[in-house]
C-alpha cells in the first residue's frame, strides 16, 4: 500500500486550464507504463530493481560501523545527487538541526565548494576524530575531489596522515577512476556507485542508504516504501498509477498550455531539502531541448509571506503540489491568558501545529478559489517507509514526464559543457 494520497482532482484548476483533454496523453502514459514494466522485469532500467536488492546493503554495514567508531564529526562530501538525498534523509531524523545533542557524531554535508566555509570547518575540526563519507559517481567531480584533497593534506598537516584509510571512505563507480585510485593510495575503503544510476536517481543506492545507516534509518524500510510505488506501474493503467497520473497532467499544462513553473510546497522543516533534491531532479531530467518547466522548491507556511501575493496576483503559469505530513496538535502550546489580555486569543491556547494545520488547508484551497492547478499528497506518517515512497514516486513522475515530452530524462547535456569549460579556466588560472 502505498503511504501517502494523491489528490489531484484540482491540477486542472479552472480558467486557461480547464477542459485539458487528458486522454491522448493517458493513452501515451499507458504505453510507457508498460515500458516500464519490461525494464524493471528485464533489469534494463537499474533504478526499478535496485529496491528488490538487500546484498549491498549487507556489504556496507561494516562500512558504516567503522564511520561511525570513535567520531566526533561525520562529514559527507559530495555535491548534487550524491549529497540531496542524504541531506533529505537527515533532516527526517533531525539530524540536520542545532539540537541534535547526543544523536551521534555531528553531521555535516559539503556540497557547495566554498573556501571560506571550509576553512572555518577544517579550523573547528578535531582531525583525531572527524571521519569523511567521500561521494561521487564518475570518481572525478571537481568540486568534491578539491574537498578530498584539502581534507587529507589538512589531516597530514595536523600528524594524521599515517591514519588517513581510517578517516575516508569512498563511494563511486567501479573501474580506475581518480577516486578509486585516491582510495588506494590511501589504502581506505571503496563502496560501488551503481553503474546503471546516474547521481539524481541515486538516493535508493548506497549513496542515500549508507549515510541512512549512519543516521539511525532503516534502509529496507525506505526501499519498501519505494517498492510500494513501483507496484503501481504493474497495473498498467495511468489512473491507478499516482507518479503517472502525476506526470501526464504535469506534461499537458507544460506542452498544451504553456504551464513554465511548478512549485512544490512542504508544510513541513524535515521536507525541505526533499524540495531541494526534486529541484535538481526535475530541472536537469525534464529541461532540454527548449522543453520542460522550473522546478520552484517552498516550505510552509514562511512561503506563505514571501510568495503567496505573487502567486495568486502575478502570471497565471504554475501549478502548485503541496506535500502536507501530519501538523495538527504537534508543538508547544501558546499561553491562552496572556494572548488574551494583549488582543491575540485567537491564537491563545493552541499548538504551533494547528495554525499550520489551519495553512495548510487553506493555502492550497485559496489557489484553487483563484483558478490555479493544485495537487495535494498527504502523507499520514512521515517516516523511513513514507519518505522512500516518496523518493520514488517523484523520481517516476519525472521520468514519464520527461518520455511524454519526448527528451531523455537521464542525461544532461548542457551541465557536462559547463564542467569541461570550468576545468579550462581552472588550468588557465583564470576565475
Amino acid at each position: 500500500m502505498i503511504p501517502y494520497t494523491q489528490d489531484v482532482s484540482q491540477s486542472l484548476g479552472r480558467g486557461a486550464f480547464a477542459g485539458l483533454d487528458l486522454a491522448p496523453w493517458k493513452a501515451q502514459a499507458k504505453a510507457i507504463l508498460a515500458d516500464l514494466s519490461r525494464e524493471r522485469r528485464t533489469g534494463a532500467l537499474e533504478l526499478l530493481t535496485i529496491c528488490d536488492r538487500a546484498d549491498d546493503l549487507a556489504a556496507a554495514k561494516p562500512l558504516a560501523e567503522a564511520l561511525l567508531k570513535d567520531t566526533s564529526d561525520l562529514v559527507l562530501l559530495g555535491t548534487g545527487g550524491s549529497s540531496l538525498g542524504a541531506q533529505a534523509i537527515a533532516q527526517l531524523t533531525g539530524r540536520l538541526t542545532p539540537f541534535s545533542r547526543g544523536a551521534g557524531p555531528q553531521l555535516h554535508f559539503f556540497d557547495n565548494l566554498d573556501g571560506e566555509t571550509y576553512s572555518r570547518a577544517f579550523a573547528a575540526f578535531d582531525w583525531r576524530t572527524t571521519r569523511f563519507l567521500v561521494v561521487s559517481k564518475s570518481g572525478t567531480t571537481g568540486e568534491t575531489m578539491m574537498q578530498a584533497l584539502a581534507a587529507i593534506k589538512a589531516l597530514e598537516d595536523a600528524g594524521g596522515g599515517k591514519y588517513a584509510k581510517h578517516h575516508f571512505t569512498f563511494l563511486t563507480e567501479p573501474g580506475g577512476n581518480a577516486m578509486r585510485k585516491l582510495a588506494g593510495e590511501l589504502g581506505a575503503p571503496v563502496a560501488d556507485h551503481p553503474l546503471g544510476i546516474g547521481g539524481r536517481y541515486s538516493v535508493l543506492s548506497l549513496v542515500g542508504l549508507l549515510p541512512a545507516m549512519l543516521m539511525g534509518v532503516d534502509p529496507a524500510l525506505m526501499r519498501a516504501g519505494a517498492r510500494d510505488v513501483l507496484a503501481a506501474i504493474e497495473t498498467g493503467d495511468p489512473d491507478q498509477c499516482p507518479p503517472a497520473l502525476g506526470a501526464l497532467q504535469l506534461a499537458a499544462l507544460m506542452e498544451a498550455k504553456g504551464l513554465r513553473q511548478i512549485v512544490l510546497w512542504a508544510y513541513a522543516d524535515r521536507l525541505e531539502r526533499f524540495v531541494m533534491w526534486w529541484r535538481q531532479l526535475w530541472g536537469e531530467s525534464v529541461g532540454k531541448d527548449g522543453k520542460g518547466s522550473t522546478p520552484i522548491p517552498a516550505v510552509g507556511p514562511v512561503d506563505q509571506h514571501s510568495q503567496l501575493q505573487l502567486y495568486l496576483g502575478g502570471p497565471d503559469d504554475k501549478h502548485y503540489t503541496f506535500l502536507l505530513p501530519p501538523r495538527k496538535g504537534q508543538g508547544p502550546v501558546t499561553h491562552a491568558a496572556l494572548a488574551e489580555k494583549i488582543g491575540m486569543a485567537s491564537v491563545g491556547g493552541y499548538a504551533i501545529g494547528d495554525l499550520v494545520a489551519a495553512q495548510a488547508l487553506a493555502t492550497p484551497e485559496t489557489l484553487i478559489a483563484h483558478g490555479r492547478p493544485v495537487r495535494r499528497m498527504t502523507l499520514p506518517v512521515y517516516d523511513a517507509r513514507a519518505l522512500g515512497a516518496l523518493f520514488m514516486h517523484f523520481m517516476l513522475e519525472t521520468i514519464i514526464a520527461a518520455r511524454l515530452m519526448g527528451v531523455d530524462p537521464f542525461d544532461q547535456p548542457a551541465v557536462e559543457e559547463g564542467k569541461v569549460l570550468a576545468r579550462t579556466y581552472l588550468a588557465d588560472g583564470k576565475g
